[in-house]
């Protein structure tokens, strides 16, 4: 399974002992076959990815997992990035058959509730072998989910199934909340200040940009896209007097010099730190910048990979940026996608999350949870970026009273 969450759609994960039929399962919930299904147990060897339509739900991104109870090197290895896919999922299905719950189906229980991770319970393979009481009461143990009861032989529609995945899957998941729309009214104008540089994409816009078009007009108001160079000449001549002005976080000082006091002025990063990341986490920690120390050691999380040019703005920049405002010697990890960390979260003192747009917001919360459980400041791009450019309090003001006797704009 890559570890680029390049799908917006509801990722849901499906676990559960070897040939419990879980490929089966999928294929039930597609309406077609999609996904190999065989009675030698460990078909499925890694997560895979699937991308398809559940009919009475919607479109989803389904993961097809190996088998919770896998043994051996390789075995253990493939538990293990089953075990990695729940930081990436919206709902979890754990899939079981003949009765048999015990270890496997209780570790995987565990991390959803660790995570705080909805799931459903399937009985898959009813006509074999229905539930007991024995096995409900052991569920009930540890677990106080509705059991479904499902065969993949008898039942044609897995009707159930689909109902409780509605009914547990957030909303957060599967609605597109506004980017814009509280902010807005009918036929305002919002400026999108966007740099044309070495980083652009050659013929396109970047996708946060083309987001944040694409809800405005949404909303009924007006985008006019602006180079930063052009900025000054338009509002002189035009006269105009736009609601918002969001500019690129990397050209913050010439955005705010251009753009007159009395106009909000945001950027695309922290317009996406409010609408998928934990907008008041990165409010408390942006000020911990002010308070590293030498030998301070940074992560940079980019929830994408790409081609990184000479002046990358999570590699290049904001290190530069940082250690110059700060004035001291700091180390930095940059990791790229949704990949493992180099070293354990509590050796680093501040964590600079990007926008996410390629990723939905539970990867995106699940991300950073490790950071906020250990105590640890997370900011993000934008956010970060206008603190060390000194002009942080109006950067978050569209979003927020800010208090102005305090230091730390919380």
């Amino acid at each position: 399974m890559q570890n680029k969450g390049k799908d917006g759609k509801p990722h849901i994960g499906i676990y559960g002992r070897r040939n419990n039929g879980k490929s089966t399962l999928i294929n039930k919930l597609a309406g077609h076959d999609i996904a190999i299904v065989s009675e030698v147990p460990g078909t499925t060897t890694d997560p895979v990815k699937k991308s398809f339509e559940i009919t009475g739900f919607g479109p989803v991104v389904l993961i097809d997992t190996a088998g919770s109870d896998d043994s051996g090197t390789l075995g253990d290895k493939r538990a293990a990035r089953t075990i990695q896919t729940l930081n990436h999922i919206d709902l979890a299905i754990l899939v079981i058959t003949g009765n048999r719950f015990g270890q496997p189906e209780k570790k995987l229980i565990s991390e959803f509730n660790k995570l705080n991770l909805p799931y459903i319970i399937v009985h898959n393979k009813s006509d074999l072998k229905r539930l007991n009481k024995n096995t409900r009461a052991l569920v009930n143990s540890c677990s106080e989910k509705e059991i479904i009861e499902f065969s993949s032989i008898s039942d044609n529609y897995p009707e159930e199934i689909i109902k409780a995945i509605r009914s547990s899957i957030p909303e957060s998941a599967w609605k597109t909340p506004s980017l814009l729309g509280d902010l807005l009214g009918y036929g305002d104008i919002v400026i999108l200040i966007t740099p044309i540089d070495v980083q652009a994409p050659a013929g396109r816009l970047i996708l946060p940009q083309v987001q944040a078009i694409r809800d405005i007009l949404d909303n009924d108001c007006v985008a006019i896209v602006l180079k930063e160079k052009e900025v000054d000449g338009f509002l002189r001549k035009t006269g105009i007097k736009p609601k918002l002005a969001i500019t690129d976080s990397q050209i913050f000082v010439k955005a705010d010099a251009s753009v007159p006091g009395d106009i909000p002025l945001t950027s695309f990063s922290i317009i996406l730190a409010r609408f998928k990341g934990d907008f008041d986490l990165y409010l408390k920690g942006t000020p911990g910048i002010s308070h590293l120390k030498n030998g301070d050691r940074l992560l940079i999380l980019e929830s994408c990979t790409h081609h990184v040019s000479c002046d990358d703005i999570g590699r290049v920049k904001i290190p530069r940026w940082i250690s110059n405002f700060t004035g001291k010697k700091l180390e930095f990890d940059v990791v790229g996608g949704l990949g493992a960390l180099p070293r354990p979260i509590n050796e680093y003192a501040l964590v600079i999350q990007c926008g996410g747009c390629v990723i939905t917001r539970q990867q995106l919360i699940n991300r950073i949870k490790p950071a906020a459980d250990a105590g640890i400041p997370v900011t993000n791009y934008g956010m970060a970026i206008a603190w060390v450019q000194g002009i942080y309090k109006r950067a978050v003001a569209p979003f927020l009273k800010i208090d102005d006797s305090s230091d730390d704009y919380l």
